[in-house]
């Protein structure tokens, strides 16, 4: 696993973004989430923007700017930049392939997710990609998961493709509030904090974001942490571009 792995997982994540002062309204419900029924995000096209802090175990701390462009369960679009116009990292995932442009790093990816699997050993997907980022359920629940009500949380645990993933859900918004998840060899494990929620059209989104990353890098364990602050999130009723190229 290379750097290129801290790119793809802001992806879900790791989206980097400076944008206007923010002007976010907090989500609120007069109601609470009685069944287990999450809230999942209804949008055709979504445009959003953030501000992200990434520490590096080694103390490095980088800060940058996020662009995201998305067509729901179709493609998820975002451009990174560190500062003065640069773009750094632009990239494109749809349901068949991810594909990053690394202008620094030049390790370019042009996969398909099977290619993906046997080249770095990880199963992933676009919707995979989409829940995380906006603090969903990692899978749809069925009844091989694990599910229990305490107070005022449910707590779901999941098992797909050797990771465990592991998710509290809160009753007020109906959203995951926390995801730990640990792969079963011990390879890497995520954290998602959601911290508070923020109203977009009468829908909860995320407003701030912690994430930590633990992975493999050759025989090194590497530890990452990422705090998301979403700036501006907005939908949109008109076809958006994507443009991407090597």
């Amino acid at each position: 696993m290379n750097k290129f792995w801290v790119y793809i997982l802001l992806v879900s994540g790791l989206i980097l973004l400076n944008g206007c002062s923010k002007k976010t309204i907090p989500f609120s419900s007069d109601s609470r989430m009685e069944g287990f029924n999450p809230s999942y995000p209804q949008y055709q096209y979504l445009t959003a923007k953030a501000k992200v802090v990434i520490e590096e175990e080694s103390g490095k701390i980088t800060r940058g700017t996020l662009n995201l462009r998305s067509k729901k369960d179709s493609v998820l679009w975002f451009s990174i930049s560190p500062g003065l116009g640069m773009e750094a990292v632009r990239g494109l995932i749809t349901q068949e392939k991810i594909q990053i442009k690394d202008r620094i790093g030049h390790e370019d990816v042009n996969l398909t997710f099977e290619e993906f699997k046997n080249f770095y050993g990880l199963d992933l997907s676009l919707d995979l990609f989409q829940n995380i980022l906006w603090a969903n359920p990692p899978f749809p629940f069925d009844y091989s998961d694990r599910l229990l009500k305490v107070k005022t949380n449910y707590e779901l645990t999941q098992v797909r493709n050797q990771v465990r993933y592991f998710s509290e859900i809160g009753t007020q918004n109906a959203k995951v509030t926390e995801l730990v998840s640990n792969s079963l060899d011990d390879r890497g494990s995520l954290l998602a904090s959601f911290a508070g929620f923020q109203d977009v059209e009468g829908q909860p989104f995320p407003a701030e974001t912690l994430y930590k990353f633990a992975y493999a890098l050759g025989k090194e364990r590497q530890n990452t942490i990422v705090h998301l602050d979403w700036t501006g999130i907005t939908m949109q009723s008109e076809s958006l571009n994507f443009p991407f190229r090597f």
